[in-house]
């Protein structure tokens, strides 16, 4: 058989990741003489073989890739005979819009980890050792193919001994676009809380940050996508200090360990967790705490944990021994600060400063998770999974920008048959925040080179994603929120028949102008018919009784009760100055700034009044989590509802809960009851039931709908969240 040329592409994860010197060993295996190189569409190879020796050429391509790439598809054309002397790794091509997946950061590998413990290695504690299968990606990138030149690591001159790796094909750093060492990587600086400069030699600051931890005091530390405010996890007054600091009276802390030991020490583990901590993507992972702290987490009874992703949290904690308090370094509502600049502006909360000089180019925040019923569910999409691309079910007719929701916000793009999804931006609250996100939105269209020809955004008129839409001179389609969260689990399962939906969130603009949230709907890709609902309940004083349980419970007791509401016995009306009571059940009856709202989630609000446990938040789905913790699984039962004309009426719920001593029992009932009104409006349709909105990440509701329907459909790649409805977005363009 004669030898022919081939062009071989290769799109999906293939830069950043090790690819080219793969093939280079691979080809080189075989014998065979071509090329390899990156372009903006992904891997580019160009090979002179015979067609049985493509076939193996390519069944090894697809078997045996690198751990941390991804192959979304190869395509394989003869071109005209060319004639080799050898195998080569060429120099990039960028030619035309990019479409290459940009590599996320990725926690250390455990052989720079062997090599960073490793007195007798040049990189011995240098908390910045990364290969092409670790380290730093995303949040250093400027733009595609990723090669050193667009990144920040242009900044930093190789040695000649990072030279010689980086420039040999058979090397674990041939191409780590982060290599570095002690003499020609990044460095770490130490500043005090009057921002100076502590004098210290590289290699002894981490055994000083160490040590000034142990002493209680507080750091921000630079870390891969942004700072973290860091304090010792043993130590009683170094966490009150910092919740005193930032504010953060309740929400709950994540904490950083050493290793699995002692995850096991500090929370029940199951294998898939336990798999999942140690992937590397390396998620905090909530799981069920051996004993409650009311420091860390405050009333419920799950904590995040995860472990160290980086060479510098791998020598912190192993000189420390104990675990780390690690939260985002912002102010509330505000993204996670990047620079010094930023992190000057938290003066006050720190102590000290671990500082490094590579600029983040990318903000990044940590990815969080849970499992459930066997399946990953992820609550936060950023370092690890983020930006990350999904084949769609259909091509798109246009360059399509999905702006997402407003609260956990994200963005998409999409070309073709493929959408990239930004990582976790955040609550659209404040002026630094949307300023963030639009810089995120700019970053997309930078590195793949795009211009969108259509922008799709909520319905909702207030949110700042749909006045950004608005304010451009493109194409521009709205999407009703709910139908957007089915849409999103639709097209990352690759779902093209009809769906029945169940979307449980707290806030969704309604195609009504009422606030939904309690939504049961058919839907496909063409459309959706909403089939029923929760019964409308007023939330007194708008936006307000979001973060006022008691609003709602009141509203509940007087659709109940009315006027008699006011003499009631309970926690609810207690909660509440006589003045107050009778100036809602004005503003109640007469519908003052008292929207109407369906919402599952605050309907949770609402019953955690009624029973006494939170009248007003100090977090976001705080409420959840406690009916979470007094849920017992010993307790059997429903509350009463009824179900007519496509309108389900929870007012006897109501009445029976506050009627109910025992707050276990009222709590596992209401869960109960949520899924048997699922069960109520489901048991008339044969259609696959698919779940969306935030209320499912409350791990007992999503347990139990589980548990009564195995085959229910979650997204698992996306939160349930509003982190969800950009995909959501673009998939609600495919059919039209």
């Amino acid at each position: 058989m004669g030898h022919f040329t081939y062009k071989i592409e290769i799109r999906g994860r293939v830069q950043g990741v090790g690819f080219r010197p793969f093939i280079y060993t691979l080809a080189t295996s075989l014998n065979l003489y071509g090329s390899v190189l990156n372009n903006t569409q992904g891997v580019l190879i160009s090979v002179t073989t015979t067609p049985e020796i493509l076939d193996i050429f390519l069944e090894k391509i697809e078997k045996e890739f690198p751990p941390l790439a991804f192959i979304d598809n190869i395509t394989t054309q003869k071109i005209k005979t060319e004639k080799f002397t050898s195998f080569e790794i060429l120099d990039s091509e960028v030619n035309g819009e990019s479409s290459a997946d940009i590599p996320p950061d990725i926690y250390t590998c455990t052989e720079c980890e062997k090599e960073l413990l490793d007195s007798k290695n040049r990189r011995f504690n240098y908390p910045f050792i990364s290969c092409t299968h670790c380290g730093v990606r995303y949040s250093m990138i400027y733009d595609l193919p990723y090669d050193r030149e667009n990144t920040s690591m242009k900044e930093f001159e190789m040695c000649k001994q990072c030279s010689q790796e980086y420039t040999n094909p058979l090397s674990r750093r041939y191409h780590a676009q982060p290599i570095g060492c002690f003499d020609c990587g990044p460095k770490l600086q130490l500043l005090d809380a009057t921002n100076k400069y502590t004098p210290l030699q590289q290699k002894d600051i981490p055994q000083r940050v160490v040590d000034l931890l142990l002493e209680g005091n507080i750091f921000a530390i630079k870390g891969v996508g942004g700072y973290h405010l860091v304090c010792d996890a043993g130590n009683d007054e170094a966490i009150k200090r910092l919740r005193e600091r930032k504010k953060r009276a309740k929400k709950p802390f994540a904490l950083m360990v050493k290793d699995i030991k002692m995850v096991k020490s500090l929370a029940k583990i199951s294998e898939a967790e336990e798999k999942l901590l140690l992937s590397k993507e390396r998620p905090i992972v909530l799981l069920q705490a051996l004993c409650k702290n009311d420091l860390i987490a405050p009333n419920i009874s799950y904590i995040g944990l995860m472990l160290p992703y980086t060479p510098l949290h791998i020598l912190l904690l192993d000189k420390l021994k104990t675990p780390l308090v690690v939260t985002s370094a912002n102010l509330s509502d505000d993204p996670i600060c990047t620079s010094l600049e930023e992190i000057q502006k938290l003066e006050g909360i720190y102590d000290y400063i671990l500082e490094h000089n590579r600029i983040i180019v990318n903000a990044c925040d940590d990815s969080v998770m849970m499992i459930v019923k066997g399946q990953e569910i992820m609550l936060r999409r950023a370092r690890g999974y983020a930006p990350t691309s999904v084949k769609l079910p259909f091509k798109t007719k246009n360059n399509l920008l999905a702006m997402g929701a407003n609260q956990k916000s994200t963005i998409a793009i999409a070309m073709d048959d493929k959408a990239i999804l930004s990582p976790h931006i955040g609550d659209l609250n404040s002026i630094s925040s949307v300023e963030h996100y639009e810089k995120n939105i700019q970053t997309l269209k930078r590195i793949y080179d795009f211009e969108p020809d259509v922008l799709i955004h909520d319905k909702h008129p207030n949110y700042e994603s749909t006045k950004l839409a608005l304010k451009t001179k493109k194409t521009t389609n709205a999407v009703q929120h709910h139908y957007a969260h089915i849409l999103g689990v639709m097209a990352e399962k690759k779902l093209q028949e009809r769906v029945f939906g169940v979307v449980f969130d707290g806030t969704g603009y309604g195609e009504d102008k009422h606030l939904w949230g309690g939504e049961f709907m058919t839907c496909d890709y063409a459309g959706y018919e909403r089939v029923a609902h929760i019964k409308y309940f007023k939330l007194l004083g708008g936006a307000k009784a979001i973060k006022e349980p008691k609003r709602v419970a009141l509203s509940l007791l007087f659709d109940c009760f009315g006027r008699e509401a006011l003499s009631l016995d309970t926690p609810a009306i207690k909660a509440f100055s006589k003045t107050e009571l009778n100036t809602y059940f004005v503003a109640w009856k007469n519908s003052l700034n008292a929207p109407l709202s369906s919402s599952v989630g605050r309907l949770f609000d609402g019953v955690a009044s009624l029973l006494g446990i939170v009248h007003i938040m100090s977090y976001e789905g705080e409420s959840g989590m406690m009916l979470e913790a007094l849920y017992d699984e010993g307790v059997k039962g429903t509350y009463s509802f009824t179900y007519k004309d496509d309108i389900i009426d929870i007012e006897p719920m109501i009445k029976e809960i506050i009627l109910q001593e025992s707050k276990s029992v009222a709590v596992s009932k209401f869960f109960h009851t949520l899924v048997e009104i699922i069960s109520a409006v489901y048991k008339d349709y044969e259609l696959p039931i698919v779940l969306g909105g935030g209320v499912f990440q409350n791990r007992v509701l999503l347990e139990l709908v589980l548990d009564k329907f195995p085959n229910a459909i979650i997204g698992n790649r996306f939160p349930p969240n509003d982190g969800g409805i950009a995909l959501g977005q673009i998939a609600s363009t495919l059919l039209k």
